[in-house]
């Protein structure tokens, strides 16, 4: 059954930065290709990576890469920040800058292409949001809502508008264009992360607390992948079970 195609693609190629929107990707064994494949552990903080959670400001730098996907190398990437400086992620003043601002001793790690571990994306492969379900929250909420605070990489145009129908799929296969092949899995539970606006920086407790009072603090639905391949912007979405 077709339910809907895919409105837009968006991959993280550093844990915790702003995403790139993009029109087109692999998606790999553990997820769209590159995603969170960078991040910056908090020397501080035993085995923990630094995260908006402890640094809202991260949010506001952007990440992109900058040259064609590569299964040897992962492109190199440009990172712009909040006040519109734009350094190369290899550049010595970028971990300079982010250890000033957050006051942490910090350390950059890069994975590879083909092994990007689930402990970079800490919980399943791929995380999806619809137009319904975002329409119907900033209704609940009051307020007009960026679904970018959610973080997904995936998200649904569907046919039938019917909010929150991404919970219906738990334990149901997905197929995206001609290849690509998901299970839908559960839930995603929410933190603090959705308060901060990724524009601004400013972080407001209400989209939480609205969260947890309206949806039982779920929105947005994991999935792992089942068949790799390429996806594009405007592929049908199939449910197929």
């Amino acid at each position: 059954m077709m339910i809907g195609h895919l409105k837009e693609i968006t991959r993280h190629p550093v844990k915790s930065f702003g995403g790139e929107s993009i029109e087109k990707t692999q998606v790999m064994n553990y997820g769209l290709y590159g995603d969170r494949s960078h991040a910056i552990k908090d020397l501080s903080r035993e085995n923990n990576f630094l995260t908006i959670t402890q640094f809202p400001r991260m949010a506001q730098y952007k990440a992109a890469f900058i040259s064609e996907e590569s299964e040897l190398n992962f492109p190199e990437i440009q990172v712009t920040t909040p006040d519109q400086k734009v350094y190369n992620w290899k550049d010595p003043a970028l971990m300079n800058e982010l250890e000033a601002q957050s006051e942490r001793k910090l350390l950059p790690i890069v994975y590879e292409p083909m092994n990007v571990p689930i402990g970079a994306i800490e919980e399943e492969h791929i995380l999806l949001v619809t137009d319904s379900s975002i329409k119907e929250l900033q209704n609940i909420w009051g307020k007009e809502l960026d679904y970018k605070r959610f973080r997904p990489n995936l998200l649904f145009s569907l046919h039938e508008k019917n909010p929150f129908i991404e919970e219906d799929w738990f334990g149901k296969k997905i197929k995206i264009g001609k290849e690509v092949e998901l299970k839908i899995l559960r839930h995603c539970q929410r933190c603090m992360i959705v308060n901060v606006d990724p524009t601004t920086g400013i972080t407001s407790s209400t989209l939480l607390k609205t969260l947890v009072k309206q949806r039982n603090n779920h929105f947005g639905v994991y999935a792992s992948v089942l068949k790799t391949g390429e996806i594009n912007v405007g592929d049908q979405i199939q449910l197929l079970d």
